[in-house]
């Protein structure tokens, strides 16, 4: 059985062993993600460099995303380097006091602004939420706060405010030279993080495209604005990313799922791709298997129809990245053989298209739906034809048919659909069809007799150009 839903795995020290990397993509990796927010620039291309190597001695098309470190407000550091917190005690933020002066008194912060951005009642969460402050007064850049959950608070830990409104800008001065390093890179996918806005999706586009850059603009969901803008950064994005982590903090774990599935929708509706991410699989950084809690996470989202699952320390520091991408894909498997959705869809049913090669994409997964058919080939350039066919919920696999590595890559990260290397210009019709149907047989995708569909353009080498659907018997070769 096809697994549909991709898998997205960061690479990290764990990871570092290229036979174990290799192992990784042949458990299932799709698409491997680099953190800039840990190691320098030498690390992450090695790592690129690495995934690169493995990628091509395991046969297999891996994309590459380079995920920003954003602006994440944190906490200066402590003279002892932690604190103990008592429940009911006072603490003060202070974006003015020395780096390393943090006491119980207080501590500085990374946002100089923050005094601005916070009055009385409103409530601080430090370290994911497992420290809580709530805002007494503010007096000039200090901001006083009484404890009302205690804890370890360490250097460096983050701060989110309850509801959101921090105005952090999405870009920092480490974001962008690290743009430069993954337009250098060739990533495939560029994650910007803590989005508040579709113009900080587009200035993120801007800045990696006048770095040469060529990869898709993933958009990280991880404040309460960027839910409340939502649509306007479908628009500007490539992906979404439902980053679970400062999200769920920000808006509170008891709503979170709610708003993922309502961002997992939204984001097929508009036609772009969208990941789940953060704290899937988490107890297999320690543990050989996942928990049963976690299980159902995975299932829930994958029944939503999210395009990929993204595992974080489970594969960058863990003790089993193999395991967990193992066991990550049986999970996602295990989900697709329940789908919600069966047979037939509604998607966009009482719409008009705006683009010729979105209509017949959503013409074929139609027609596929209602016809014994065995597969969709879809002759791409720049695999935006099977980006709309994967819109359609459907068990019919979809093989994007192309020349071109970096479209074999991009197309890695869409749900049901699958990369094949395969030359298209200067054949005629009759060609053409041959040589697909040894492709296709030769792999064993489909068998003789099989009918699919098979969708392409008049004109090679122009992107978004597909404008027919031909429904094919497989003949022997």
């Amino acid at each position: 059985m096809l697994r549909r839903t991709k898998i997205v795995a960061t690479l990290g020290p764990a990871t570092d062993d290229k036979k174990r990397l290799r192992k990784m993509i042949k458990a299932g990796l799709d698409v491997a993600r680099v953190n800039f927010s840990h190691g320098d620039a030498d690390d992450h291309r090695g790592r690129a460099a690495n995934l690169r190597a493995a990628a091509i001695k395991c046969g297999r098309d891996v994309g590459l995303m380079g995920d920003l470190q954003g602006p994440k407000i944190r906490v200066m550091r402590f003279k002892d380097h932690h604190v103990e917190l008592v429940d009911g005690s006072s603490f003060f933020l202070d974006s003015t006091l020395g780096y390393e002066d943090g006491t119980v008194e207080g501590v500085g912060v990374a946002l100089a602004t923050m005094h601005e951005d916070v009055g009385p009642g409103d409530t601080l969460l430090l370290n994911d939420g497992m420290i809580v402050l709530e805002v007494d007064r503010v007096e000039g850049t200090r901001i006083h706060t009484t404890v009302t959950t205690g804890g370890i608070l360490s250097d460096h830990k983050g701060i989110n405010k309850k509801g959101g409104g921090l105005s952090a800008s999405a870009l920092t001065d480490i974001d962008r030279e690290n743009i430069k390093l993954a337009a250098e890179l060739e990533m495939d996918f560029l994650a910007v993080s803590f989005v508040r806005t579709g113009e900080d999706v587009e200035e993120a586009r801007r800045l990696f495209k006048e770095a040469g850059g060529k990869g898709l603009i993933v958009a990280k969901v991880e404040r309460s604005e960027a839910v409340e803008n939502i649509d306007s950064i479908i628009e500007a994005a490539d992906v979404i990313m439902v980053a679970r982590g400062d999200l769920g903090v920000e808006i509170g774990y008891t709503e979170l799922i709610g708003i993922q599935k309502k961002l997992i929708r939204a984001t097929r509706k508009g036609g772009k791709i969208v990941i789940t991410a953060t704290q899937m699989m988490e107890s297999m950084i320690e543990n050989p298997i996942p928990t049963r809690a976690e299980v159902s996470d995975v299932s829930n989202a994958v029944m939503d129809g999210t395009d990929a699952v993204m595992l974080s320390g489970e594969t960058a520091v863990g003790n089993h990245p193999v395991k967990a991408i193992r066991a990550m894909s049986e999970v996602c498997k295990g989900a697709e053989k329940f789908p919600l959705t069966a047979g037939r869809t509604r998607h966009r049913l009482g719409d008009y298209f705006e683009s010729v090669d979105e209509a017949i994409a959503m013409a074929a997964m139609y027609t596929a739906n209602h016809l014994n058919v065995k597969a969709i080939i879809a002759l791409t350039e720049s695999g935006s034809t099977t980006r709309w066919l994967s819109r359609i919920r459907s068990d019919i696999p979809i093989y994007a048919f192309t020349p071109y590595a970096a479209t074999n890559r991009r197309v890695a990260m869409y749900r049901g659909v699958y990369p094949v290397s395969f030359a298209i210009q200067d054949k005629s019709r009759d060609q053409l069809y041959a040589d697909m149907f040894t492709t296709l047989l030769s792999n064993e995708l489909v068998e003789v007799g099989d009918f699919v569909i098979f969708t392409r353009g008049d004109l090679q080498g122009v992107s978004g150009s597909t404008n027919s659907m031909t429904i094919l018997e497989v003949l022997d070769r």
